[in-house]
Formats: structure tokens, C-alpha cells, sequence
């Protein structure tokens, strides 16, 4: 189990503010790091990558708990790989009677698409 703090990839605020600037436009603070790891490392495992590209591609960006199936592990598993995602702040979750879904709110890709973007 891990210990690390989420920390929110965007600013509460505003729309669209990435957690950190582009990599290329200059070095990261110790805080921007550890908000952008916090992410990477939730995607850093095959079976949550499958998981949010699969969320993120549903229709509406949105996918019940009861869709998700066939990613080569238990359905267990599925929800504990889905609950480190919307730990890490990369997908929302929504109880519908006895149904959980899972949504990736359109300003988090926005955001880790700019912090991948070059400068300028």
C-alpha cells in the first residue's frame, strides 16, 4: 500500500491549469514533481492504462463497472486498479443504484496534454 499523497492535477479554480508546467518549458518544483508522479505512477501499470483509456474512450467519456471487462485480471482487481486511478485524481466515480460509474473529467486529459506539450 502505498503512502503517497494525490495531489490534484489541476488547480480547483480554473478550467484547464495543468498541475505543472510543460517538461520542456523549464525544471519542475519538488511540488509540481510530486503532483505529476502522483500520476504517472497511477498509469505506470499496464492494467490501470487499459482501465482509463478504457473509461476515457467509452461513450461520454463515462463507463459503468459493469462494462468494463476482459483486461486479464479479476474483477477484484478491476476495482482496486479503478479506485488507485480516482486516488491519483484521474477519474470520478459515481454511484447509480447498485452500479459505480467512472468518468474522466474532459480538463484532466487537457491538463496531462499540456504538461506533455513542448513549450512556446
Amino acid at each position: 500500500m502505498s503512502n503517497a499523497k494525490a495531489l490534484p492535477l489541476l488547480e480547483a479554480t480554473s478550467g484547464v491549469e495543468p498541475c505543472c508546467p510543460p517538461l520542456t518549458e523549464r525544471p519542475f518544483t519538488a511540488e509540481e514533481a510530486a503532483r505529476a508522479a502522483v500520476m504517472f505512477k497511477a498509469l505506470g501499470d499496464p492494467v490501470r492504462l487499459r482501465l482509463f483509456s478504457l473509461v476515457a474512450s467509452h461513450e461520454n467519456g463515462e463507463a459503468c463497472v459493469c462494462d468494463i471487462s476482459d483486461v486479464g485480471v479479476s474483477q477484484p482487481t478491476v476495482s482496486h486498479h479503478l479506485k488507485k486511478l480516482k486516488e491519483a485524481g484521474l477519474l470520478t466515480s459515481e454511484r447509480r443504484g447498485t452500479w459505480v460509474y467512472y468518468k474522466v473529467a474532459p480538463s484532466v486529459l487537457a491538463a496531462m496534454g499540456q504538461l506533455l506539450t513542448a513549450a512556446g
